[in-house]
């Protein structure tokens, strides 16, 4: 009996423990989040739209749509390149730091040159990937020696993708965000 009541008190252990583990994954906050949650201070968001990337996608619903928010809390400043794709029942977005939407550039470069090398490899499956600290996913795919484009917007939820046909869509967006966020900090 002794026996029965020790693995009784392990099982719920174990079930508590996994518990708070699935509570953090889902309180997991992006940087946007803690510069705009602030206690005490006065947040205002400034949007300013940047072109769809409507064009370049696979099939023309959903509407892809970017603008750069600007977020102001209490004197301090950060700017965000958003990427927002309304599906049928919500909108997945894409907040991306201004010193990860760099960083996101300079990655950029380096897979599209890598995908060259990487479809000649013929494979069954390769995939390769650019990761910001907030789960935003920037990449590619080559399957049946297909290459596909994707980016995937939040870290975590379905219908969260976007796959891109033309890449230099993707980079003049990239491109323009950056060039905007330069000219909103002067």
């Amino acid at each position: 009996m002794k026996n029965l009541y020790l693995v009784f008190v392990i099982l719920l252990l174990v079930l508590n423990v996994n518990a708070q583990e699935s509570k953090d994954v889902k309180g997991t906050t992006t940087k946007m989040d803690v510069f705009a949650s602030k206690t005490g201070a006065i947040v205002k968001f400034i949007d300013y739209s940047m072109p769809n990337l409507k064009k370049s996608l696979k099939n023309s619903f959903p509407i892809v749509e970017t603008r750069i928010r600007k977020v102001i809390s209490g004197g301090d400043v950060e700017f965000f390149y958003q990427i927002s794709k309304t599906g049928q029942y919500d909108t997945k977005t894409a907040s991306i730091a201004y010193e990860d939407l760099i960083e996101v550039i300079k990655a950029f470069s380096t897979l599209k040159s890598e995908s060259v090398n990487d479809i000649s490899l013929n494979p069954d499956y390769l995939e390769n990937k650019f990761v910001t600290a907030d789960g935003f996913e920037l990449g590619y795919y080559i399957s049946n020696g297909k290459l596909v484009w994707a980016l995937v917007l939040e870290q975590y939820g379905s219908d969260n993708t976007v796959y891109v046909d033309d890449t230099s869509i993707l980079e003049s967006a990239f491109n323009s965000a950056n060039q905007k966020i330069e000219e909103l900090k002067r």
